[in-house]
Parts: structure tokens; sequence; C-alpha cells
């Protein structure tokens, strides 16, 4: 096992499967592009630039096992794992960006064989950029926290989000590594609790003080002086809007009242310049994630339930982008 990545080949695609977080750190093989869209929807795998990854990764797997004898049928059986990789979580771009870069280097060869080789150099590629860039991101977030800062998260934006290091926890983790001393609130991140079972774990392994806390009692915490900043990652960074995880909205605007910095640390590969939040479709799950815990019922069968995976919040309550080229205040935006 790769204990340094999320998603790794390895004489095949491997993943952490992290709905079995934070009980076991269990490896998963991935042999087939329908398990890894499996993976992807029930979140075995997640997190925009994992997601990028992860993309790539099927483009490469697609090509591995087919048994096309040219490259006019490969590239035919490619373009349609694509096209379904890409559908199985439409709001984050990552995943169709990865997927596009492994098909563009796929298209530029001649042979079979050279296809199954450019898509995977390009995956790797995408993977090895990713902690590059997540480093860089933390290094100049990093500037933005000062000694002593209390950080409020939200869902999930670590190494496991990524293919290591992570986007907003890779900020945290670049201050702690500069010597400075920072505490983390965590939020839970209903319905799925990735901040419980995900951020906490990981800042728990890397003996960062978290505290975990319900999602609705952040502005409490801001009233009461408790949080100094709040950092969070993002699924896709529009001309207007932040898409994260169902919930950062409300900390934002929180945020905005109490006068607590609002940053969101993210990758270029984030950034979409050519729409804003009306043209974005996001996605709905399924309506058993709030109904259900573990097995038992919380609310009464039949119920009808809103569940979407992510919220927008508007460029104007953000403080900083902050990016592998730097930190850029709104409406300054990074060239994509």
């Amino acid at each position: 096992m790769c204990e340094s990545k999320t998603i790794w080949w390895d004489g095949g695609l491997w993943l952490i499967d992290q709905t079995c977080l934070p009980g076991e750190l269990l490896p998963l093989r991935i042999k087939s592009v329908r398990q890894l869209i499996e993976a992807i929807k029930t979140l075995r795998v997640r997190g925009a630039p994992a997601l990028g990854a992860a993309g790539a990764y099927g483009v490469a797997l697609a090509a591995e096992l087919s048994r096309a004898s040219n490259a006019q049928e490969m590239t035919i059986e490619l373009e349609i794992a694509a096209d379904m990789i890409k559908a199985s979580r439409p709001t984050a771009i990552n995943l169709s960006w990865g997927v596009d870069r492994a098909m563009r280097a796929a298209a530029l060869q001649e042979t079979a064989e050279e296809i199954r080789e450019a898509a995977l150099r390009e995956a790797e590629g995408i993977a090895e950029e990713d902690i590059r860039i997540n480093k860089l991101i933390g290094k100049n977030g990093a500037k933005l926290l000062d000694d002593g800062d209390h950080v409020l998260t939200h869902c999930n934006a670590g190494r496991l989000a990524c293919v290591g290091w992570g986007t907003a926890l890779g900020v945290i983790r670049s201050a702690v590594a500069a010597g400075k001393q920072i505490h983390v609130y965590a939020c839970e991140t209903r319905p799925l609790h990735q901040g419980s079972r995900l951020t906490a774990w990981e800042l728990a392994h890397d003996e960062i003080p978290v505290t975990l806390i319900c999602d609705d009692m952040s502005g409490s915490l801001m009233r009461k002086g408790k949080i100094d900043k709040v950092i969070v990652g993002a699924d896709r960074i529009t001309r207007d809007a932040v898409f994260n995880k169902i919930g950062t909205y409300s900390h934002a605007v929180l945020a905005k009242y109490h006068k607590v910095p609002f940053y969101v640390a993210a990758p270029l590969s984030t950034f979409d310049r050519l729409h804003e939040e009306e043209d974005i479709v996001v996605e709905e799950r399924d309506a058993e994630e709030i109904c259900t815990l573990a097995g038992v019922r919380l609310a009464p069968q039949g119920i009808e339930v809103y569940n979407p995976a992510f919220d927008a919040t508007p460029l104007e309550l953000v403080s900083g982008l902050i990016t592998e080229k730097g930190v850029f205040r709104p409406p300054l935006m990074p060239m994509v």
C-alpha cells in the first residue's frame, strides 16, 4: 500500500477506500471502469484534485483493459469510457479535466500500445503534479496564518481529497511545518461526515490539535471570538462563485458578519472561467444519506428530502483564493 497517496498505479489502479475510514485504512484495487465509476459515486474516492487523478487513471485503466488492436478502435472505446466517467459526478470540474487531459495525450498517438503508454504517463504526471501543486498552495497559504490561530474548516480538503498533502489542510500542514501553533475546528459535515471521519482522522494522525464540532456550531464560536480564520477547499470556482460541500455558504456568511477572514484553497485546475453559478448543475444525492445513519433510520419512510452535495458561495464573501500561483483577492482572479 502506498501510504503517502490516496490514489496510485502499481501494476493496476489502487485507491484508499474512504468509506472505511476512520475504522480502517483499506487499499482497494480497481479492476474495471465500472468499478471506478461506482467508487466515485459512492465517495470511495472523492475531493476535486483526487477526482482529477481518478479521471485520468480511468482513461489509462480503460486503455489497459482494451483488447483493441489499433488506435482507431481503442480511441472509440476510450471516448465511451471517458463520457461515463465524466458523468459520474457533474459538479466537480477536476474529474472532467483529468479525463480530458488523458484523452488529449492518447489522441496524439498512432498505435494502441502507444495510447496505453501515453494515457498512463499523463495520469501519473497529474498525480505527481498534484502533490507538488498542493505544497505550493500550502506554502502560499501558510503566510496567511498566524502563530496561535484557531482555524475552522468544512468537509475534507486534506490529502484524502487529493493525491497527497491537501489544499485547505495542506495550508495548515505547511503552517505547522513552519513552526506555527495552529488549532483546527473541524465541522462534522453532514450527511456523510467527511469532517469527522476524514479531516479529524487526518489531523489526529498528524498530531495537529483538532476539535470536532457540529456544522451549526461555527456561528456561535465566531461570536465568542474563538475562530480566527476559515479555510475550505473547492470543487469548482466559476467567475462568480465557489462550489464546495453543502454548508460552506453558511460558514462564509457567518464569517463575513463576524469579520473573520474566509479563504478558499484550490489549484488552478479547479477554476472554471467559462461559466457562472447559474450554469452549473449541482449534484443531488440519495435521500437515504440523510434519512439513515449506519443502517439506523432517522426519518419517517416516504418523507421528502433535499440532498444537494454542494452549495455556491459568492466570491464577494471570499477574502482570498489560495492557489499555486499565489493568493488572489476577489474580484481579482488568476489567469487559467
